[in-house]
């Protein structure tokens, strides 16, 4: 059977694709074994000079690994182009850095290469430069102005696992690099306390990988220049081990002692799992580094020391620990259990760890134990005696400051407030009561029932009682409305971003404008982010529509009645007492000669929302209510007076058959006239004679 047209053409084409693969491939080998020859005689065949090979390298990307600068410069006269990334985001230029070829770097920077790109790890060139000790290119990198203490940027996934943040000091300290690491610090102005995604600084990644001969001596070194220049030894790794609690595991005394002269260290600290120096020291059989510990004070109390040197048949190490007093001491676990739900584990961990205690307060100052991030510094988990807190570390100065404000704050019912504090070797240790999570997180979570109303008003109380002390917050953001295990909800600043309010009418305004966009991010369930969230996303058959939609108008207008009136904001109240609002104001009204100067103001809102009411209402209760049973016949007419003495009269005189007919007055009226309350509201506020008509009381009291 001959081959049709059809079959001839697809035969046809996947032979040509399976040609330019054939060439890219041939291509590529080409460049790495830099026979320009075949490269010249590949191109003129066809192969395209930017086809990619395994895990999507180029043949420029090929020629600069091989440090090849002749093919690098034939490529990129032949078309290659020099932003073309491998699989994992590298390039050309990022891919020299790590060869260290200056010239090749020159080259492609002179083709406008941006010198702080970088790949899907968020590797830079400088980065790289670094991580493989090519100094001359870091020089060069440098002169061009490479970021020198730009953080490792990875993804958001990437963020919530603590990876990335990483710099290029970092990374030569971890690769002990000693002259780079020297470089970076001394001519280029590397920050040593720049911290990663994990916490740990420069110190950290140099004292924590690997222990061969050369490393461990490159390592001490680093180690030793970082303590000179005054890096912060007060940094933990990822399991929550000191530089201390390193230098005794690679058993660098010169190091301990080090490190111990720095006299903000704290000998007893411990890691996650509540291993001191000292235990470390004996765990290692490392007499020399257990004595000077000892000596140093260490504490010998902590840890089963005398088992632990009896199990490594250590009798000069048993010995020299009851010298210190340490005792054998069968241990007797305690069954404890957090009040708190969603900080369980991380609370039952600190509960069984030893951790140096700071007066009555057990904390444990690392990632796993960190429940929020500001821009002062972390929160973390602690238990002031038995009590669950929350714990935030300052300077004394600067916590004195801090427990001043608290101090005021003691008695509101939804600013956040200070349970007890402690102070030790120049810090101040804040505790508050441990809440559960914040509003964003709260409104992320998928729940039966939202009380929003509920959520709302104890927003505006917080906002409120920050601003009778005086204050103006400026930073309303969902994550600093924090909510406790019973869902009340607290209103913290840790960022310290509030000010003085005194004259400056613009900071309560900003307040008034930022809880606009909170009360439209909690009514629309947080599904947009704060800043995108708009009065069109409220949807207008949700619960308390018109109320909600007239409170958001009044904050974008900065309301002169301030977050105090609008407090009592008719959306505040249960459907209840809005029918007994409008009931009320009947009764306010019925005495006046003129009662239809009350609605009749110039700058009054729109006109009457239901002209036509007595058509809309059940016809066999208006006809009931027209001829009440002890009273004379009664004609309604259609404006806003005779609907709020008909609600009046309604309630005042109930008759069974309406009742049977409508269930609850409140639901039928404010289902049927949606709109009223808010209609009466406005018209009230707005006509300076009867403005005091409108004044509702506080729905929190």
């Amino acid at each position: 059977m001959e081959p049709t047209v059809h079959s001839q053409q697809e035969a046809s084409t996947a032979y040509s694709i399976e040609t330019a693969e054939d060439l890219a491939s041939k291509l590529n080998v080409a460049v790495r074994n830099r026979n320009e020859k075949a490269v010249l005689e590949l191109l003129e065949k066809g192969a395209d000079v930017n086809s990619k090979a395994e895990s999507g390298w180029t043949p420029l990307q090929s020629a600069v690994q091989a440090g090849d600068e002749c093919l690098v410069q034939l490529l990129l006269d032949k078309g290659a182009c020099p932003h073309a990334r491998k699989d994992n985001g590298g390039t050309a230029f990022i891919e020299a850095a790590a060869v260290g070829n200056k010239n090749i770097l020159k080259l492609l920077f002179d083709l406008g290469v941006d010198i702080n790109d970088h790949d899907y790890n968020g590797f830079t060139a400088f980065m790289e430069a670094a991580w493989y000790g090519k100094e001359e290119a870091l020089s060069f990198l440098y002169s061009k102005g490479a970021d020198v203490n730009l953080r490792r940027a990875v993804s958001e996934e990437k963020v919530k696992l603590h990876k990335g943040g990483a710099t290029a000091l970092m990374d030569a300290c971890r690769e002990r690099y000693f002259s780079v690491v020297k470089t970076l610090v001394q001519e280029m102005g590397a920050d040593m306390n720049i911290r990663d995604n994990k916490d740990r600084n420069a110190l950290i990644h140099a004292l924590q990988k690997g222990s061969a001969k050369e490393r461990y001596e490159s390592a001490v070194s680093i180690g030793h220049f970082l303590l000179d220049c005054g890096v912060d030894v007060n940094s933990k790794d990822e399991c929550g081990k000191t530089a201390l609690i390193l230098a005794v595991e690679m058993q660098s005394p010169d190091l301990v002692k080090a490190l111990l002269k720095k006299g903000e260290i704290d000998i007893d600290d411990a890691d996650e799992e509540g291993n001191t120096a000292l235990m470390v020291a004996v765990e290692k059989n490392d007499y020399d580094i257990a004595k000077l510990l000892c000596e140093q004070g260490a504490r010998t109390d902590v840890g089963n020391l005398i088992a632990v040197a009896n199990r490594n048949r250590n009798r000069n190490m048993a010995e020299l620990l009851r010298q210190y007093n340490a005792k054998f001491v069968p241990e007797t676990p305690k069954d404890w259990e957090p009040n708190s739900k969603r900080w369980r584990d991380q609370l039952k961990n600190l509960h069984k760890m030893y951790r140096p205690m700071i007066g009555k307060l057990k904390t444990f100052q690392y990632f796993q134990q960190r429940i929020q991030n500001t821009s002062q510094g972390g929160i973390y988990l602690g238990l002031h005696g038995e009590t669950e807190v929350a714990v935030r570390t300052s300077r004394s100065t600067e916590g004195d400051k801090e427990k001043r404000f608290f101090e005021q704050c003691g008695t509101c019912r939804h600013l956040l407030k200070l349970f007890q504090c402690e102070k030790a070797k120049g810090y101040m240790y804040l505790c508050f009561p441990l809440w559960e999570k914040n509003l964003e997180e709260y409104l992320q979570e998928p729940k039966d029932h939202d009380d929003y109303k509920g959520a709302l008003r104890m927003i505006f109380q917080a906002v409120r009682e920050l601003h009778s002390l005086g204050f103006a917050h400026q930073d309303l953001h969902p994550s600093n409305f924090l909510i406790d295990l019973g869902g009340k909800i607290y209103l913290a600043d840790f960022d310290n971003k509030r000010k003085l309010i005194e004259d400056k009418k613009e900071l309560i305004n900003s307040d008034l404008e930022a809880l606009r966009r909170l009360v439209l991010y909690v009514l629309t369930g947080g599904k947009k982010p704060l800043q995108q969230v708009s009065p069109e996303d409220l949807a207008d058959d949700s619960p308390d529509y018109n109320e909600a939609l007239d409170l958001v108008h009044c904050l974008a207008s900065h309301d002169e009645q301030g977050v105090e009136g609008l407090s009592k904001h008719p959306y505040f109240l249960s459907k209840q007492d809005r029918f007994q609002f409008l009931k009320g104001i009947w009764n306010k009204i019925k005495v006046l000669r003129n009662q239809n100067a009350v609605f009749q103001a110039s700058n009054a809102p729109e006109s009457f929302p239901y002209p036509r009411w007595t058509k809309e209402i059940d016809q066999y209760v208006l006809k009931i209510m027209k001829n009440p049973k002890k009273a004379k016949v009664f004609k309604y007419n259609d404006n806003v007076i005779d609907l709020l003495r008909f609600i009046r009269n309604l309630d005042e005189h109930p008759d069974s058959r309406i009742t049977n007919r409508i269930g609850d007055y409140a639901e039928y009226f404010l289902s049927f006239f949606p709109a009223l309350t808010i209609y009466v509201y406005n018209s009230l506020r707005q006509n300076p004679k009867y403005s005091h008509f409108a004044d509702i009381q506080d729905p929190s009291l």
